[in-house]
């Protein structure tokens, strides 16, 4: 069986590396000779996977001015308001490759909360044009997401995976019923343990991940974190660990925190992560750490998946379904709003330390289980491919 995973932006984003190299992991062990290939948008990124059977470059491409395409996209466009052929043209790096896969996994896991995303509709269509199964995996999506032109784009779905149970419920209450739920593929994920830094306090380290899109959407929440820092600093005697886990050009959280870490440098309680660790070696920092505070949904997973007590920063739908069913509530998930708060940060986090033992045994309890409903959607892609 040939998979083709697509809709993926490279693997600067760790928790988009954390997704392919899971999902390939798991694919292969359950599914006999299954070969794994993915079309990435910066396929350079990708080479640390090394379990892929290939990796295709799948940025868009250009339709060049005055050019038989051009003009007869423009004509389109400007006639009927057609955008389809010129979107398919830019789109050609991935849908060349269809006609080689048995199935096609969407695997953006939250590329449809960012509004109408048309690429994705064209590829979709020529995928179901060539008699391909399509298979979007391991999903979240918010209700203000759906839009009329996103709808009809799941319904060409052969399956939707649903990693959190609010987003498997909203589906079912649009109507579909191609959906099924699992869990996140990262939770699965392996880890790698490299020499501890200079600083880090085996057992009594807090790691802190922080994203420059929390921070641009509430601006007060640069103040509100600094304000954390300085509150674990005098109430504690942990080392914080400064933890980045997307590294890509304009969404760098180690720029983000690398400001942090100059503020607090003399304090000597307050380190940084280096930027150039793949996913599997900030989830071996990650899973030594007492406890996690973050911004990045898989990071938090790392986290938990390793039965580290998490605070998360600034929740999506995907965070307050995963802790959801992680806890059978939303547990220490701080909304954006709340971020500006700098007392309901710090009471937060007490309130994680008076609950560590609690959380630790929920975990414990919750994380087998989660790891079998990720494995659970290897079972439900065979049966879609079994269907023939």
């Amino acid at each position: 069986m040939n998979i083709l995973m697509f809709a993926h932006g490279g693997s600067l984003n760790r928790g988009c590396e954390a997704i392919v190299r899971s999902s390939t992991n798991i694919l292969k062990e359950k599914i006999s000779g299954a070969k794994v290939y993915l079309a990435s948008g910066k396929p350079e990124t990708d080479q640390i996977i090394t379990k892929l059977d290939g990796i295709y470059d799948s940025s868009g491409c250009q339709i060049k001015k005055y050019s038989y395409d051009w003009f007869l996209s423009s004509i389109k466009f400007k006639l009927f308001n057609d955008e389809s052929f010129g979107i398919r043209k830019s789109e050609n790096n991935t849908i060349k490759h269809i006609k080689n896969a048995d199935i096609c996994l969407s695997i953006g896991g939250d590329n449809y909360c960012y509004g109408d995303q048309p690429g994705l509709y064209e590829i979709d269509r020529a995928i179901k044009e060539q008699g391909k199964k399509l298979v979007l995996w391991g999903c979240s999506i918010g209700k203000e997401d759906m839009t009329d032109r996103t709808l009809n784009d799941l319904k060409l779905f052969d399956l939707i995976l649903a990693r959190e149970t609010l987003t498997y419920n909203m589906l079912l209450e649009k109507g579909l019923t191609n959906v099924k739920l699992c869990a996140d593929p990262a939770f699965t994920m392996e880890k790698e343990e490299l020499p501890l830094p200079i600083g880090w306090k085996e057992n009594k380290t807090v790691g802190l991940n922080f994203s420059p899109l929390v921070w641009k959407r509430n601006k007060d929440s640069q103040v509100s974190v600094k304000e954390l820092i300085k509150h674990i600093i005098n109430t504690t005697d942990f080392t914080i660990a400064l933890t980045p886990h997307v590294i890509a050009e304009g969404n760098n959280d180690y720029e983000v925190l690398y400001k942090y870490f100059l503020e607090f440098k003399d304090t000597k309680r307050v380190i940084i992560l280096p930027d150039n660790l793949n996913a599997i070696q900030y989830k071996g920092y990650i899973a030594r750490m007492r406890f996690f505070i973050g911004a990045r949904t898989h990071a938090t997973i790392a986290a938990y998946s390793s039965h580290v007590p998490t605070m998360v920063l600034g929740y999506s739908v995907k965070s307050k379904g995963i802790s959801k069913d992680l806890f059978g509530e939303e547990k220490f998930v701080l909304n954006l709003a709340e971020l500006s708060d700098s007392e309901k940060l710090n009471a937060t986090f007490d309130q994680l330390l008076t609950e560590e033992s609690e959380m630790i045994n929920k975990l414990k309890l919750s994380i087998p289980h989660i790891k079998g409903k990720s494995y659970k959607a290897v079972e439900y892609l065979y049966e879609i491919a079994e269907e023939g």
